[in-house]
């Protein structure tokens, strides 16, 4: 088995730092979507800053550069008008930093069609409606149905509240039948 070097542990030396001395790089090939932002931000709101933003000091320039949480970063500047967020820094030449940005976004992972499926449908057995579902995991009555679907239609669809439309289906489909 390969021996791994020690790891560092910048994480426990977080500053408050004023947001204006924070800068986005120019290399980050990572790019979020509309709803995906508003879930960072419902996630701030609901959670507060759970990571801080990992960032290079540029001490010719006084500025801290976004090495990963450029998001975070955008939505305490912009949605929360934040006049100090939460950074570490790293210590590492521009090509490695670059490297470290890669890093960062694609160590995140996936989430599993199937993981997702089952916890749509605990969370819809344990109460919750559609659209809390959808508020609080950034998510469209579409995808939800979607993930009900792939779990099995009985069970992941119990609890739904159909519309009026839906009964009056059912009343004259029933009737044929008897």
């Amino acid at each position: 088995m390969k021996k791994r070097k020690e790891i560092a542990f910048p994480v426990l030396d977080v500053k408050l730092v004023d947001i204006q001395k924070v800068v986005a790089n120019d290399y980050n090939p990572n790019k979020v979507a509309p709803p995906e932002f508003e879930l960072l931000v419902k996630s701030i709101e609901e959670d507060g800053m759970t990571q801080p933003v990992v960032t290079y000091y540029d001490q010719d320039n006084d500025k801290y550069i976004v090495v990963d949480g450029f998001h975070r970063y955008r939505a305490c500047l912009e949605v929360f008008k934040a006049g100090e967020i939460p950074v570490v820094t790293i210590e590492k030449d521009l090509s490695n930093r670059m490297a470290s940005t890669v890093r960062h976004n694609r160590a995140r992972g996936t989430h599993q069609i199937q993981s997702m499926a089952d916890l749509v449908v605990k969370l819809t057995n344990d109460g919750w409606k559609d659209d809390e579902i959808g508020n609080h995991l950034g998510m469209d009555l579409e995808e939800i149905i979607k993930l009900k679907q792939a779990t099995g239609l009985r069970e992941a669809f119990s609890n739904h509240v159909f519309s009026k439309s839906w009964e009056e289906f059912e009343s004259k489909y029933y009737k044929k039948d008897e």
